[in-house]
């Protein structure tokens, strides 16, 4: 059946891909984008364009996960409009690059403020209502560098996509006995198709930024240059909203804890699938199994 889903960061990349994806297969889809009257404007067209000239449901709301007042709003309006909230989708995040020393705390803060707590913002948002109703679905769109094989000189965005990916696995367990399941989609580095290493941040501290770079000549470009070799012809950002739009679609309770889409293979999902099960066997220790497979109260 056709659902209704709130998207985070979905100006572009990831989100505006995923967006298009889910509305093609019949959802009605709310982009959340911040600033649609300003910067983010264009992207606004592109989604009613999209939406015209393919006969699918895809609205933009305002939407800025730093703001919880803003938040609640794009979720109040969701509800208003279209009556009830099935799906959210966790993609909003922002990407820095530089040595972890030339970082000052409030840009740490600010990496982790759109990449954690923006999805907390969301949640508490709109959490009551799935709560109440008695199912839904919560997807995290994370990263492999929270396990996976990490190249230096981006600190502060793994460790925010790390937090992020705790806090998933906390909440899958705490709503489970709601009825409400919890997905997380695990990128790897996708080097086209999105704006991550085209619009990451820099490190304010210039003078130890300088100092690392006389040790480490080039390196980011290095990296970035690697990570794209690893990465086959033919893997499109598009693999990722293919994903999570065939996870939407899949019945209650069939839907997958964890899926991961790196074509650079990386070792996440081996780690990840350690992980996981540890998780599953401490959980069933403790005689909390039933909080590894939300009670599907009603079929979606």
């Amino acid at each position: 059946m056709p659902k209704t889903i709130v998207i985070s960061g979905a100006s572009s990349g990831f989100g505006a891909l995923t967006a298009r994806a889910l509305a093609d297969a019949g959802n009605l889809v709310y982009a959340g984008i911040r600033d649609t009257q300003g910067r983010n404007a264009g992207a606004v067209r592109d989604a009613q364009t999209y939406a015209r000239e393919h006969g699918v449901d895809l609205r933009t709301v305002e939407l800025d996960v730093s703001s919880q007042d803003s938040v609640d709003a794009a979720v109040a309006r969701v509800l208003a409009e279209a009556g009830g909230l099935d799906v959210l989708v966790h993609n909003a995040g922002h990407m820095v690059s530089g040595a972890a020393e030339a970082f000052t705390p409030e840009q740490l803060a600010q990496v982790y403020d759109t990449n954690v707590l923006g999805t907390q913002r969301l949640n508490r948002a709109a959490l009551p209502h799935l709560r109440r109703q008695g199912h839904g679905l919560v997807l995290w769109v994370g990263s492999t560098s929270s396990r996976g094989g990490t190249p230096p000189y981006l600190a502060p965005y793994f460790a925010a996509k790390a937090a992020m990916d705790a806090l998933a696995v906390s909440y899958a367990a705490e709503l489970a006995r709601f009825g409400i399941e919890t997905s997380i989609v695990v990128p790897g580095s996708f080097t086209t198709g999105t704006n991550h290493f085209a619009s990451a941040g820099t490190a304010d501290d210039k003078q130890r930024a300088a100092e690392y770079e006389e040790k480490y000549p080039g390196l980011l470009e290095s990296v970035a240059g690697k990570l794209a070799e690893l990465a086959p012809p033919d893997a499109s950002a598009s693999l990722v909203s293919d994903e999570i739009a065939r996870i939407v679609a899949l019945p209650a309770g069939e839907r997958p804890f964890r899926s991961h889409v790196d074509p650079a293979n990386d070792g996440s999902e081996e780690v990840s699938a350690v992980a996981d099960r540890i998780r599953e066997e401490f959980l069933t220790r403790v005689d909390l199994a039933d909080l590894l497979h939300p009670v599907i109260q009603n079929r979606e």
